[in-house]
């Protein structure tokens, strides 16, 4: 009898497996709406995700995978309470669902707000990787954000070491917008992305400092993500 359900339970997770829709990369790209982010800054993020997602390059590496698509979702963080999903999962396999998705992120208004709880957001992405149906070879949350302050909801070394338990890869954007609000003045926000934040094979953090240079950090971020197999790619600024 314990052989039988042994068996049966072996089959009803390959089929589960089977009938998820397969794809090369999970990635869920979590945005810092705090209190510490105007509006041109919610703008300058999502602006740059769309001009990300949306570049031939992007586009490109994508159709070389396995699969030749990728499952993205946008969601926006702030304190415990805020951590909004702004546009749903989506997979991109061309110019046409990256076009739907950046139409989706762009007409969205802001869905967060309030200070810091970092882990909170870091658990709920996790929750959107466990949850979906999908089936993807690579599970990654892109944090961004300009600090790495926490102050209420679920500690980032626990929601972190949750993360990796689960296999998936954290990796960061900080952004040093000098004139957006909330950079910070006391300490190195790349160094404390890295010791605290980010984890996994190959994870790294990509610094963005001013408008112009945040969409080819987004850029790049997303060049390395797409195109990335597991441990390839090392950590670096």
């Amino acid at each position: 009898m314990k052989q039988f359900c042994i068996a049966v339970w072996l089959f009803l997770y390959a089929f589960a497996a089977t009938a998820a829709e397969r794809v090369d990369l999970e990635l869920v790209l979590l945005a810092d709406a705090s209190w510490s982010i105007d509006a041109a800054e919610i703008r300058l993020q999502r602006e740059g995700y769309i001009a990300g997602i949306s570049h031939p390059d992007v586009l490109d590496t994508i159709s070389g995978g396995y699969y030749r698509r990728i499952a993205i979702t946008y969601v926006e963080w702030g304190d415990e309470n805020w951590q909004n999903v702004v546009v749903p999962w989506t997979i991109i396999d061309g110019p046409k669902s990256a076009a739907a998705f950046a139409q989706k992120l762009r007409r969205a208004p802001r869905l967060a707000t309030g200070p810091n709880a970092i882990g909170s957001a870091i658990a709920a992405a996790q929750a959107l990787i466990e949850s979906n149906q999908l089936n993807g070879t690579r599970k990654v949350i892109d944090f961004s954000g300009d600090s790495a302050n926490t102050w209420n909801g679920i500690l980032i070394h626990v929601a972190r070491a949750a993360a990796l338990r689960a296999g998936i890869i954290i990796n960061g954007l900080a952004i040093l917008c000098r004139d957006c609000n909330g950079r910070p003045v006391d300490y190195d926000l790349e160094l404390a992305f890295e010791t605290q934040i980010i984890g996994g094979p190959g994870s790294f953090v990509v610094t963005a400092d001013g408008n112009t240079s945040f969409a080819q950090a987004v850029l790049r971020k997303l060049l390395l993500e797409v195109a990335a197999a597991p441990g390839e790619i090392t950590a670096r600024r």
